[in-house]
């Protein structure tokens, strides 16, 4: 009777373990966003005067902080912890990284300024259209152009920033401008397709308002 009694307490503190274990995992994904947030004003202050050891340093955090942005989804997706704070957090520490490092690069003078308010500007658009959808219940799925633009974007700032640690002869700079143009360019047809989505959307509930009505 005592071993019977034995298992069943073994058994019930192992569910117990298993369901703390799995509370925990459940943070971890936001727990990685987080860590991108906290990163960025480290980014900021060792690249507010670029030297090329700092420039070094600078890019290694920004290297860092990009990955993590791969990390916690991989992380949410294999153990299925995707939850709406994360899909909240998520596009929230990516924008704030980006920009961060781009108006950086403007001031200074890595970047023109015309090109990060282009790219400011269509992030606060297709943010703000997705707040609208999700009023309405619709949902805008992430594109392929959009992951795409990301990515472009992420080695372009690398680029610029190692400009300054690197040789000449590489033409960082040159590279870099050349890949955030096409980041530029990939950040205006994702926001088209997030517009056409929202538009294809709503377009049937529109007709079935004006058929009821």
């Amino acid at each position: 009777m005592l071993s019977e009694q034995q298992a069943v307490l073994a058994q019930a503190h192992g569910q117990a373990t298993s369901r703390r274990l799995a509370g925990l995992l459940r943070h971890v994904p936001n727990a990685i966003t987080v860590s991108r947030i906290l990163l960025i004003p480290v980014f900021v202050l060792v690249f507010l005067e670029p030297t090329p050891s700092r420039s070094l340093a600078a890019a290694a955090i920004f290297g860092v902080a990009a990955l993590t942005d791969a990390v916690d989804g991989y992380i949410a997706r294999r153990w299925g912890q995707i939850t709406q704070l994360g899909k909240l957090l998520d596009p929230i520490a990516d924008k704030l990284l980006v920009l961060t490092a781009l108006f950086l690069l403007v001031d200074q003078d890595r970047v023109e300024a015309w090109i990060a308010i282009v790219l400011a500007g269509r992030e606060l658009a297709v943010t703000g259209l997705r707040g609208v959808a999700a009023r309405e219940g619709i949902v805008l799925a992430a594109e392929a152009t959009g992951k795409l633009k990301m990515a472009a974007q992420v080695v372009a700032i690398l680029l610029l920033i190692l400009d300054e640690a690197g040789p000449t002869i590489l033409n960082l700079h040159d590279w870099g401008t050349v890949v955030l143009l096409v980041s530029l360019v990939l950040s205006l047809v994702s926001a088209a397709q997030y517009i056409r989505q929202f538009v294809t959307s709503v377009r049937p509930r529109d007709r079935a308002n004006s058929r009821s009505s």
